[in-house]
């Protein structure tokens, strides 16, 4: 952390300890405290077990289950609008169903995934 304020000193860069987050990542398996506190500007930050970064949820095991999860449920949510909109009266036609799938869903799939990929194997 001593890096980190210099570092910020140097550039005139303020971190808001409001804002900051520690999380502690391991795979280990032993039953060892998880517990670390971590001084930003004097005040302490809050340990989460997960937490989003560009996008990208995180948890403490590294394992982006929860992102899986949440791109799966908001790309549920889109389609389930898509076959309202395909079956009203009107109809969207094919083209314009396979540009909105391409789009949104496949975008909101597949961000993010040479980072998390190997978590669904």
């Amino acid at each position: 952390m001593r890096k980190i304020t210099a570092w910020s000193t140097e550039n005139k860069v303020r971190f808001n300890e409001k804002k900051s987050k520690a999380m502690l990542i391991s795979r280990r398996k032993l039953k060892e405290l998880k517990y670390i506190q971590i001084y930003l500007n004097t005040k302490p930050l809050v340990q989460v077990t997960t937490m989003k970064c560009l996008g990208i949820i995180i948890d403490d095991k590294f394992k982006f289950t929860q992102h899986i999860t949440y791109a799966a449920n908001k790309c549920a949510k889109l389609i389930d609008s898509l076959l309202i909109s395909a079956k009203i009266p009107w109809r969207l036609k094919h083209e314009a169903l396979n540009t909105i799938y391409k789009g949104a869903i496949l975008s909101l799939l597949l961000y993010g995934a040479p980072i998390w990929i190997e978590a669904t194997k």
